[in-house]
């Protein structure tokens, strides 16, 4: 069965790259606890059983790590991962792994370096970034690895158990929304803002008091002041967008969009300290997620709109009406 990678917790993925290495490498590797890494997820000292190969394993110290996104059908050929042009970019996934596992190379601990990641890799791609760590880190190029979303689907097919034993309950992920309607919404919006009469700005939203909504929202003013300069100016025009009749079916995938962040705010808000944290999660969340709201002209709508919708008591506590 097929399994929503994308939607795990970072160490969700973690613990599930562990068991793997624990099958194919030997029972003896070790998962480090969550904190700065130093460039490895995973350990693993010894012969290896399985891998790369039976009959050619690899021997001495692994260093294992995963690299998870939230994003849907991402691949390891993105600039975000791997940039071709400036390969030691530490603002990439690659570039910015490649000092750390260097330092644990002149050390003495690393003899070979595999990577596991929930994105897809091309051949052409995994030739060129094992080569480019390789180089960088001074090792043989048969001694790096990445193990894509592919191998990683063969793997579970050839060891069932490993799901079970990785325990990775549902429960236990991440503040999670689907970006589908939202991108449907924001895109219809960028192209048609510009007909809106900008003058029918007088919409009454019933609402809750934004000063009041941030206490209960546990928002810093700080934040809630930001996001009011930046985007109070946008909220007549997406409800006067909303409003037409036209748009009907837009207002209902809105709705729908605004339901599931609610519950779903709700049922993860214990993992987050302020509601800022919850704004700036989703924002990179839904940008990650869809290649729709990846486009330039359309970020900043990502922000609008959840600020619409906070501002709007779609998301969010809110004031009972009885107390008002």
């Amino acid at each position: 069965m097929k399994y929503a990678y994308e939607d795990m917790s970072d160490e969700q993925f973690e613990k599930l790259v562990v068991v793997i290495c624990q099958h194919i490498m030997g029972i003896s590797t070790q998962g480090f606890a969550k904190g700065p890494d130093g460039g490895r997820d995973a350990k693993f000292i010894g012969t290896a059983e399985l891998f790369p190969s039976r009959s050619s394993p690899w021997v001495g110290t692994t260093i294992i790590q995963a690299k998870h996104t939230n994003g849907y059908n991402r691949n390891c050929s993105e600039s975000d991962f791997y940039n071709k042009e400036k390969k030691t970019n530490p603002n990439t996934v690659i570039g910015g792994e490649l000092i750390r596992i260097k330092k644990l190379k002149d050390q003495g601990e690393l003899d070979n370096y595999v990577l596991f990641t929930n994105r897809r890799l091309t051949g052409n791609a995994e030739s060129e970034i094992c080569k480019t760590i390789s180089d960088y880190i001074e090792v043989d190029i048969a001694s790096v690895k990445i193990i894509d979303i592919n191998q990683i689907e063969l793997y579970l097919k050839r060891y069932p158990e490993i799901m079970r034993i990785a325990e990775l309950d549902p429960i236990d992920s991440p503040l999670i929304v689907s970006p589908d309607d939202l991108a449907e919404v924001i895109q219809a919006f960028a192209n048609q803002a510009r007909t809106l009469e900008r003058s029918l700005t007088d919409i009454n939203i019933e609402r809750t008091t934004y000063a009041r909504k941030n206490q209960l929202n546990n928002m810093t003013e700080a934040y809630a002041n930001e996001l009011k300069r930046r985007y109070l100016k946008d909220v007549n025009e997406i409800e006067s967008f909303l409003s037409l009749a036209e748009n009907s079916e837009l207002r209902e995938r809105y709705d729908l969009a605004a339901n599931e962040f609610c519950l779903n705010i709700i049922a993860k808000r214990k993992d987050y300290q302020t509601f800022d944290d919850i704004m700036n999660y989703l924002s990179k969340l839904l940008v990650d997620r869809d290649p729709i709201l990846r486009q330039v002209k359309h970020k900043r709508l990502v922000n609008v709109m959840l600020f619409f919708m906070y501002w709007s008591c779609d998301i969010g506590k809110n004031e009972d009406a009885k107390t008002q």
